[in-house]
């Protein structure tokens, strides 16, 4: 059986589920797939040591989560000028010619919305956040052809950046720009790209009492994925993507950047993760 070393580096993962994704779609793809959650604090390392210490020792790739999704881009070769605009990668494959990078949030997001909502256009999305899962986010919804991007982001300059990127792809037709509190009352969609919700983290990015009547809305975080945000969306009578749909799809396909195999049989790989807990894969 072929062995497969992967790894995912980050700060806040200790209750992050990829490394059981990982290992079970090697179990029912005939591959040995071993994968490690690097945390550099843990290793007494920073990210770039981090990153040379899986370059150097097997492994095959890594996935990049919070908060290195952006630092990790000037280290690779990205092929994809989606990508490049996105700025943010979240999986990395080791190759003779160099690392290189890609972003499964941007597919993962964009099959989730289509599982979840079908061809419902987005319309206009409120999105909080504008950090590395927020910019796949945003290029995902102008995949989709939502109508406008309104960013809502403590840091106005970041914000103003990514609504400049989206505005100057040339693919779909989303206008983007930044937003105010103001825009939530009449938001279509409603999206959490913030770290808000996670565990580690506590509340929700939108204040008590003012989530909108969307239409849907999606909370990227999926650990845990009951968050505040999500009961807020509920509570309004909003149907809700949770991150557990980004989380299943944007491993779907890494594990398949990883590995080269498609893995088709999700019902039966959903019910796998329904009954594994921890990281016990039997």
């Amino acid at each position: 059986m072929t062995k497969i070393q992967l790894g995912l580096i980050g700060d806040n993962i200790k209750a992050s589920r990829a490394p059981i994704l990982h290992r079970l779609c090697g179990q029912m793809t005939g591959l040995d797939v071993s994968y490690d959650r690097l945390i550099p604090k843990d290793m007494a390392m920073d990210f770039d040591a981090v990153f040379e210490h899986a370059k150097s020792n097997g492994f095959a790739g890594v996935n990049v989560t919070l908060p290195y999704k952006e630092r990790v881009v000037e280290k690779l070769i990205i092929e994809d000028q989606d990508v490049a605009r996105i700025g943010a990668v979240n999986t990395v494959v080791f190759t003779p010619e160099g690392p290189k990078g890609y972003n499964t949030d941007f597919t993962g997001f964009v099959q989730g919305y289509r599982n979840q909502f079908g061809d419902m256009n987005p319309g206009r999305v409120v999105m909080f956040g504008a950090g590395g899962v927020g910019k796949a986010v945003a290029f995902g919804l102008k995949r989709l052809k939502a109508e406008e991007i309104i960013f809502i982001e403590r840091d106005e300059a970041k914000a103003q950046e990514l609504a400049d990127a989206v505005n100057a792809s040339t693919k779909g037709v989303s206008k983007a720009r930044v937003g105010s509190m103001d825009d939530l009352a009449t938001a279509d969609g409603v999206i959490n790209c913030t770290p808000l919700g996670m565990v580690g983290y506590g509340g929700s990015p939108v204040p008590e009492g003012q989530f909108p009547a969307a239409k849907w809305a999606f909370d990227a975080v999926y650990t845990p994925v009951y968050t505040p945000f999500v009961g807020q969306a509920e509570a309004a009578g909003t149907e809700v993507m949770s991150g557990y749909e980004l989380y299943y799809f944007q491993g779907v396909d890494a594990y398949e950047i990883f590995t080269g195999v498609h893995l088709d049989d999700h019902e039966t790989l959903r019910a796998r993760l329904l009954e594994t807990p921890d990281d016990q894969v039997a």
